[in-house]
């Protein structure tokens, strides 16, 4: 399974269990205002022209020993440092004022009377720049307001939500809630996610609500009462989780007989009786950078990836690959899988349609032959040849990964549109769909529920995406071909012989 590329995370303004930042961090305008009266004396004493370089000597100095100034964290060592090194700078200033006098004795009257009338000037002019500026500042102060004042709100939500109606759970994690606990628990028990301050009852909550709506940080706020940290840190935590789950959940079931729906009915035994399930690719909306787009179009000029599954005759994932570009080919992403170790066991094969090669372990219809079943319902003609028997038949039963396809997309629709996590997140969520999909049906989940159930996803909003490869250009690997060409036409044959005799 492949996951790649990665995009920035929002970053936490403030995160719990964080020393609370002092007065001077929280309002760093302040130490411009103390700064600007601390230069108040040297302007008057010291002159126009010296006053002003020490009234922009100190908010400089404020700003290089002060980070929060320009968007950083700023430190209390940094801010002592700072007002002392403002103080011994006044300290020197003040001096040299006083004995100033002594320096220049030999000025006349007329200079000295010159300077303290500038002096008196510039004091004046001080006093009406500062107190408007303290006025704005102290006349613009808001209070500010906690938005979740308590984390119980979350853990009530989410037991009232399991304690309540059936639809309710459903509507909101798309799942029973005895599943739901069973998952929770057993999250819990394996070590893959803890209690903490919020349990892991509300984390499994937060992450199936996200996916079954395509729920944003703020609509899980505004659904849960918690702050959009906590949201970015549990929704990652599953995230990262999600692979460990997909090699526990989705895998082939190792079965020597055959499927019963196939022992049971004499349209596909003996012919099929090797038949693990079958195998499709479609394709699920992703968003990207416009300047990395190109390889996720697909030939619908949407962006998506290539999703592959496999599932068995009870419609349970037992393979999938994730994260090929749109662009890639359905044999391109199957290739992939088996280079990456998914093996079908000798003797055995599944199903495939004609976008993929015809070969021993994958075998796909024969071409440019009716093959769907629209082609053979009422009012259509019965099968006139071998290949035309063939391919009615093969694709009822390959049928069943365009229904699990159908239900997965059912019970989580975000498979239906682009979403705001980063690329190497959201090529997982068709992943975690598999695995919850898997235990629902693992532990009885009713699917034909989902059918009385509103969408969670507006329809108007899904995206515009291509149905799958049809025909796939039959390169390199020749003797495979031609081996799956024998079995399938032996297959056939076989079948027809018995259809004739009926």
């Amino acid at each position: 399974m492949r996951w790649r590329s990665r995009a920035p995370h929002p970053v936490p303004i403030e995160a719990p269990g964080q020393p609370r930042p002092d007065l001077l961090d929280d309002r760093p305008e302040l130490l411009l205002v103390a700064s600007l009266i601390c230069s108040a004396p040297t302007l008057g004493c010291t002159g126009r022209r010296h006053g002003l370089l020490s009234l922009l000597s100190f908010p400089i100095f404020a700003i290089c020993w002060n980070p929060s100034l320009i968007g950083f964290q700023s430190k209390r060592r940094r801010l002592h440092q700072a007002g002392t090194l403002c103080l011994t700078l006044g300290a020197v200033y003040l001096i040299l004022a006083k004995y100033m006098f002594f320096f220049i004795g030999r000025m006349d009257l007329q200079s000295i009377e010159r300077i303290r009338k500038r002096k008196a000037d510039d004091e004046d002019e001080l006093m009406f720049f500062i107190i408007p500026a303290l006025y704005v500042h102290l006349s613009n102060k808001v209070e500010k307001t906690i938005r979740h004042p308590s984390f119980l709100y979350g853990k009530r939500k989410v037991r009232e939500i399991l304690s309540g109606h059936i639809k309710d759970c459903l509507v909101a994690f798309r799942m029973e809630p005895h599943i739901f606990i069973w998952l929770a628990n057993y999250l819990r028990y394996e070590g893959l996610l803890s209690d903490t301050r919020i349990k892991v009852d509300e984390k499994l909550a937060f992450f199936l609500y996200m996916i079954s709506h395509n729920a944003s940080y703020e609509d899980l706020q505004l659904k849960f009462k918690h702050s959009g940290w906590s949201f970015n840190k549990y929704i990652k935590q599953f995230f990262d989780i999600i692979p460990i789950l997909t090699r526990r959940f989705v895998r082939p079931r190792i079965i020597d007989e055959p499927h019963p729906k196939i022992t049971m009915d004499t349209r596909f035994f003996p012919y099929f009786q090797n038949c693990l399930g079958a195998i499709d690719g479609s394709h699920v909306p992703i968003t990207m950078f416009s300047r990395r787009q190109a390889p996720w179009r697909n030939r619908r000029g949407t962006l998506s990836q290539n999703v592959m599954i496999g599932c068995d005759f009870d419609l349970n994932v037992t393979t999938i690959s994730c994260g090929w570009e749109g662009s890639a080919m359905d044999a391109r992403v199957l290739s992939s899988a088996i280079l990456k170790g998914f093996n079908v066991p000798e003797g055995k094969f599944y199903l495939v349609d004609g976008g993929y090669a015809n070969t021993q372990k994958f075998l796909a219809p024969y071409r440019r032959t009716r093959y769907h079943l629209k082609e053979f319902g009422h009012g259509h003609r019965r099968p006139q040849n071998y290949r035309e028997l063939f391919n009615h038949r093969h694709a009822i039963l390959r049928n069943h990964v365009e229904r699990d396809w159908g239900i997965l997309k059912k019970q989580f629709p975000i498979l239906h549109v682009g979403t705001f996590h980063p690329i190497r997140n959201q090529i997982k969520i068709p992943a975690a769909a598999a695995v919850f999909h898997n235990i629902i049906r693992m532990h009885g989940g009713d699917d034909a529920l989902l059918d009385d159930l509103p969408d969670n996803i507006n329809p108007a909003n899904y995206v515009i995406l291509p149905n799958g490869d049809e025909n796939h250009e039959d390169i390199n690997e020749q003797e495979n071909y031609i081996l799956g060409n024998n079995l399938r036409d032996q297959i056939a044959m076989q079948m027809w012989n018995d259809y004739q005799l009926e």
